[in-house]
């Protein structure tokens, strides 16, 4: 890719500010001129009234910009000639113009004909070259186009510097080749189409008063006589700007069978109830972005070097700022290359800001990307939900009454061993009391099963002199909440007491290949609370504690394994 490297003096006219050379830049500067290239007339008069650019002059006033290049404002045209430029090349042009809607006001950008041939070889400001020239230049599409004495990218320049009253004009061997952005590329490539209308329904245009072209102002409003707007995307914007031409990125890409393929895998997992505003919206728009979310690479995260080794997805998030189970390292593929890599088998298409490769079989698993091990800390005053006496009576009771956060402090052993150093206790009055405290638990999906744990901590974790208390377990048992397919609420208890290790962090799994008939994937609020309940009778006081001392819920996909270690 081109480096921006946009120089408004070329190199040949900084040198004329040292003042040792002043006098004699003056006179290159006038050399540089040639008085009969100087004319007071308008660009457009000047490509009107050339024979040999009557074609490249067709396709300009076809599309309205004459009426620009005829104004006050400043431009570099580098035109081709009709040896290079035929007139069914410009007939084809038009006809494209108009069958896109010709020029829509605010969505010139959009038109195909306009932004990839007129704004091709029109640029803002004045470019003049001389025999020092090597730059590169920003064209109205924002395109970037090396320009030197002879050259203008891969075409030759025929005539030079020719001034006008609103800037310059060149004459080229042909037509400026189009190098489509990795966005672009999508939208040209019929068999990732698919993925390109996807991400397209989110585009919106933005007008941008410094890149149109003003024209009267009437009634107190200016009428432009081009309207120039600017593409923004809230997914691309979030995943990476794959449709900017500042920017270098990588996009892995599903053909559009393997798009469809990928859709019906994954549907399950964005099942919502019926209750759910907008469920269906929410459903379509999950599911496809699951399946991209993981799929784009800036080049900024990924040196050459280490691309190799490691793909580091713009997902990607250091463990520390996971919210999940910090044990995996979600949205980065290893050896990627490989067999059985993220990019093995893939075809390798080279843009103007990166690179599409096409994937007609897809190896980026959910469980690398979005369907993660979700931890939520029993500490968290957000998440806990409820805290009642027992299922059957469902007797609320205050949290802030009941519920104590504990840290762990830097002194203690077990610093570093408990999740954010801090944990939850909820000590039930009497001591006899089986209190339940219930959390919520966000982004649960449905169709995929899931292993239950609830981490429990030491007394001694907070109080170093509670010895006693390591020698009394905890019986706890354990239910769901969740809504079915209906939306009603329903309760499943856990089969089974759990006795806890009173003398270690203990990570107790509850149930395992749970499956959910619903998914709170994305909604405000969770949908899913997993209650832990204190369940030792009067006669177990002495032997057992009824303290609830959590660290954590741990909701995990059981495909991906046990936690053997927290």
């Amino acid at each position: 890719m081109i480096t921006k490297n946009i120089k408004k003096i070329t190199a040949f006219s900084v040198g004329c500010a040292f003042g040792a050379a002043l006098s004699s830049c003056s006179d290159d500067w006038n050399d540089h001129y040639d008085a009969s290239t100087i004319d007071n007339g308008t660009l457009w008069q000047a490509i009107k009234s050339q024979s040999e650019l009557s074609n490249f002059a067709r396709v300009v006033e076809a599309c309205g910009y004459n009426q620009m290049l005829d104004g006050s404002q400043t431009f570099t045209v580098f035109a081709p000639t009709n040896n290079s430029f035929t007139s069914s090349q410009a007939d084809s042009l038009i006809d494209k113009w108009k069958a896109e809607g010709g020029g829509l006001k605010g969505r010139s950008n959009d038109n195909t004909v306009v932004r990839q041939f007129l704004q091709n070889h029109i640029a803002l400001y004045k470019y003049p070259v001389s025999s020092l020239t090597n730059d590169s230049i920003t064209m109205m599409n924002d395109k970037y186009q090396v320009l030197t004495a002879t050259t203008l990218g891969t075409r030759k320049l025929l005539s030079t510097n020719a001034l006008y009253n609103n800037g310059l004009l060149f004459t080229l061997d042909g037509p400026v080749d189009y190098f489509p952005n990795v966005f672009e590329y999508l939208g040209h490539d019929t068999e990732l189409d698919s993925v390109y209308r996807f991400l397209n329904s989110y585009s919106v245009y933005e007008f941008n008063d410094a890149k149109s072209v003003p024209g009267e102002i009437v009634d107190g409003q200016t009428v432009y006589l081009d309207s120039v707007s600017d593409l923004r995307n809230i997914i691309l914007e979030q995943y990476g700007l794959i449709n900017s031409e500042d920017s270098t990125y990588w996009l892995l890409c599903p053909t559009n069978s393997e798009w469809s393929r990928l859709i019906q895998q994954y549907e399950p997992y964005f099942k919502y109830a019926k209750n759910v505003a907008k469920r269906d919206s929410m459903a379509y728009a999950n599911t496809r972005m699951a399946i991209l979310g993981g799929a784009f690479f800036s080049k900024t995260l990924n040196p050459d070097v280490a691309f190799q080794d490691s793909a580091v997805s713009t997902l990607h998030q250091p463990s520390t700022l996971r919210s999940s189970s910090p044990d995996y390292p979600y949205y980065t593929y290893y050896r990627p290359f490989d067999e059985g890599g993220i990019f093995h088998a893939t075809s390798d298409i080279v843009c103007s800001n990166g690179h599409v490769r096409k994937a007609s079989q897809w190896h980026l698993s959910p469980f690398h990307t979005f369907a993660q091990t979700i931890k939520v800390e029993a500490e968290s005053l957000q998440s806990v939900d409820t805290i009642y006496v027992s299922q059957s009576d469902a007797e609320k009771i205050d949290i802030n009454e009941a519920l104590t956060i504990r840290e762990v402090t830097t002194a203690n052993p077990f610093y570093g061993k408990v999740s954010g150093n801090a944990f939850a206790e909820i000590k039930p009055d009497p001591i006899t009391a089986q209190l339940a405290v219930g959390i919520s638990v966000p982004n649960v999906l449905s169709g995929i099963e899931y292993d239950i744990y609830a981490v429990f901590v030491p007394a001694t974790a907070y109080d170093t002199l509670a010895v006693a208390d390591t020698t009394k377990p905890s019986i706890v048992r354990s239910y769901l909440n969740y809504n079915d397919e209906n939306g009603h609420v329903y309760t499943r208890r856990i089969n089974g007491n759990k006795t806890t290790n009173p003398a270690a962090v203990d990570t107790v799994l509850m149930v395992s290949n749970y499956q959910f008939p619903t998914s709170c994937y994305g909604l405000q609020d969770a949908k899913v609370r997993f209650d832990v309940q204190s369940n030792i009778t009067a006669r177990q006081t002495s032997t057992h504690s009824s303290t609830l001392r959590i660290d954590c819920i741990i909701f995990r996909p059981s495909a991906l394994g046990d936690i053997h270690e927290h």
